[in-house]
């Protein structure tokens, strides 16, 4: 816990807390309806899907709405609803039956994450600055992780022994019981006005700061959040059919895949800072980027080799490892472009390709898997890092270097 005199630090770690509360309950549905799905009153795993994924659609056209209300609220009052209706759907699941009222909740949630992340990023351009925005950001990231790593660890446990009815008013008792300590804890905030900076030039602010982050984070969530999430369980068994023995315990694809992500969101809480505190420092973020989106480059072409298991499983994990590096970055260079630029619109539009990434991403790879084969989208990922590594080197900053560290 940060220290009583460092009350920047206090508010993004109150943040961090409650999106991780926030998020148990939707975390935990990844687990529990595809085992589940017929207690919950649904008909068929198609619906499982649909349910699952109607989040991160829904965020297409609420990103701007909610962007638009935060220049006539706060982002404490932001922040707070989206508590309130992450507390709301998360004790509905408990009693929800049928498709359509799953469906409801669900694009509730969606709107309730959108509030969520786009008051967190509008809270840490406030309190921060050049030397502390990447720290403040890995912070963040890392922090709310752990939400996806309990509800999915946790939640499984507690669906198998007591049911989801038990397990979604656990969790959303735990949302709720947050709502207060981060009302105290969080200061009210200014409102989001949509100003510029008139001495900069527009025109090439848009050509080069703005559209490069923008494509660079809308490429880094459709990897993977999208491509690498969703294909992992199927790509380990492509890659190995038979179960992989680790410390003695047999898994299987699924099982396996989860432990692999279970390790990044473990790691997330302290690592995703001290690289944010890195690319704040002396190596900088854009050296920082180029040398990551090179590395996951290089990795993403090893994935098809035939390694032994071990070794293919040290590449899969070093790919997770440049997921935290590479997601931390890119928020902070979001953040960097977004103090030199219409704050409300650039930080809504950046949350925006974010989302659209990690909803195009799964369609693609399944795509291209079932059109060119199981490893073609990794080969396709490595050569779209290729050229952003080669981008970010060679992009001229100079107009910018007084403005923005990247």
């Amino acid at each position: 816990m940060a220290s009583l005199g460092d009350p920047n630090k206090n508010k993004v770690i109150v943040i961090s807390l409650l999106t991780a509360a926030c998020l148990l309950g939707d975390s935990m549905l990844y687990i529990v309806l595809p085992i589940h799905w017929q207690a919950v009153g649904l008909d068929s795993l198609w619906e499982v899907g649909i349910l699952l994924s109607v989040n991160r659609i829904v965020r297409l056209p609420l990103n701007p709405l909610v962007g638009w209300l935060y220049g006539r609220m706060s982002s404490r009052n932001g922040i707070l609803l989206a508590g309130v209706l992450a507390t709301c759907t998360t004790l509905s699941y408990s009693v929800a039956k049928g498709f359509v009222l799953w469906l409801l909740l669900r694009c509730i949630w969606g709107l309730a994450w959108s509030f969520l992340r786009l008051g967190a990023y509008f809270t840490i351009l406030e309190v921060s600055n050049d030397t502390n925005r990447g720290y403040y950001m890995g912070l963040y990231n890392g922090l709310y992780r752990l939400g996806s790593l309990g509800g999915m660890l946790l939640g499984g446990v507690l669906a198998d022994q007591y049911g989801i009815g038990f397990t979604a008013i656990f969790f959303g008792a735990i949302t709720f019981l947050a709502i207060p300590f981060a009302y105290q804890l969080l200061s009210n905030s200014s409102k989001h006005t949509n100003t510029e900076n008139k001495s900069l030039d527009v025109q090439a602010l848009f050509t080069m700061n703005v559209f490069w982050t923008l494509m660079t984070g809308l490429f880094i969530a459709a990897v993977y959040q999208g491509v690498f999430v969703s294909t992992l369980s199927y790509l380990i068994q492509v890659h190995n059919s038979a179960n992989t023995l680790i410390f003695g315990v047999s898994l299987g694809a699924a099982s396996l895949a989860g432990v692999l992500q279970a390790l990044r969101w473990g790691w997330e809480p302290w690592l995703a800072p001290w690289f944010g505190r890195l690319s704040d420092g002396w190596f900088g973020r854009r050296a920082m980027l180029t040398v990551s989106l090179t590395l996951a480059a290089l990795l993403f072409l090893l994935i098809p080799a035939q390694l032994p298991v071990g070794i293919w499983l040290v590449v899969i994990l070093a790919v997770l490892l440049t997921a935290t590096i590479l997601t931390t970055v890119i928020d902070a260079i979001a953040c960097d472009v977004a103090c030199c630029s219409p704050q409300k619109a650039f930080m809504t539009s950046y949350a925006l390709a974010i989302d659209i990434g990690a909803a195009l991403g799964p369609l693609i790879g399944y795509a291209l898997n079932d059109s060119w084969g199981p490893y073609a989208i990794y080969w396709g990922i490595s050569g779209g890092l290729f050229i952003l590594a080669a981008k970010w080197i060679f992009w001229p900053i100079d107009i910018y270097k007084k403005a923005v560290q990247l």
